[in-house]
């Protein structure tokens, strides 16, 4: 969803000192793996924390990341990444089409008991305003009108200029039925009324378990299972040729998939991320086509 200067917390997705938890449920026609999925959440191998080497080394990536994006948002030229500035590239995008790219590196997927996971999405708005997407942005009530089903509630804790803290209530549905907390530190900025970023950092995700019911709690530490330890979400946008362009970088920090398990596991964790950055996009331009 739904990302270097200010602090808040979170609507996407969009995701640092808390832990974070999900809440199984097996969709119709696939209770055979419910056995498998008790034995992933009890299993040893499962750790509820990210390790701490994956930790730093999530860090790191993500500072070199915020030092580019940095770079790129200091001039109008090259203030959207190369790959959608060609002219055959814009006219896709005026076409319609949503341009999503996998920017993790093989080597830098891979970390210890972690996997970190980087996508890029950028689309195109016919009409559409830089003020118009901002707007958009900030406006944390209506997320479960624009990203249903993904984002079940949303609201900002506080908001001083262009820097917010933010919560939102998060479902992720991939064989498997996971139900987050999430909680983000979110910047706007600003180059010129025509170009203008955000950045929103995860300060927060825990899994809610029976989530919607006289049941529902927040699980402890030794319960979560560590789908997902970090998300930090960057926009970069753009006003020019009769609409706006924007792009959407996603960084996540996941567990990783125990041996053996990857056919049940590896969906949610792998399919995800992109599924994810694609849903926002996509529900980000339709909403500003409203």
């Amino acid at each position: 969803m739904p990302p270097q200067a200010g602090r808040s917390k979170v609507q996407f997705m969009t995701h640092h000192s808390s832990k974070n938890s999900l809440r199984f449920s097996i969709r119709s026609g696939i209770l055979g793996l419910l056995p498998l999925l008790v034995f992933v959440a009890a299993s040893g191998r499962v750790a509820a924390e990210a390790p701490p080497a994956a930790v730093s080394a999530f860090n790191s990536y993500i500072s070199t990341l915020e030092s580019r994006l940095s770079q790129q948002h200091r001039s109008p030229s090259g203030f959207i990444a190369p790959e959608a500035s060609g002219t055959q590239t814009e006219m896709r995008l005026r076409r319609g089409e949503l341009i999503v790219e996998k920017l993790t590196l093989a080597k830098g997927a891979a970390m210890p008991g972690a996997m970190l996971h980087h996508w890029r999405g950028t689309a195109f708005v016919a009409g559409a305003k830089a003020a118009d997407f901002e707007r958009l942005m900030k406006d944390f009530n209506a997320y479960p009108r624009h990203f249903s089903p993904q984002v079940l509630q949303a609201k900002a804790f506080s908001e001083h200029g262009d820097l917010l803290e933010a919560g939102m209530r998060v479902r992720q549905r991939h064989v498997i039925t996971v139900v987050m907390d999430t909680n983000y530190d979110i910047t706007f900025g600003r180059l010129d009324a025509q170009h203008g970023y955000s950045i929103s950092r995860s300060t927060r995700i825990a899994e809610i378990d029976a989530a919607g019911t006289s049941r529902e709690r927040a699980l402890g530490s030794g319960e979560e299972h560590g789908f997902l330890w970090r998300l930090n979400t960057y926009w970069s946008y753009e006003e020019r040729d009769g609409g706006l362009y924007m792009q959407i970088e996603s960084v996540s920090l996941t567990r990783s998939i125990p041996v053996g398990l990857g056919w049940a596991v590896g969906p949610f964790v792998e399919s995800v991320p992109r599924e994810s950055l694609e849903f926002t996009l996509r529900s980000t331009c339709n909403a500003l086509r409203r």
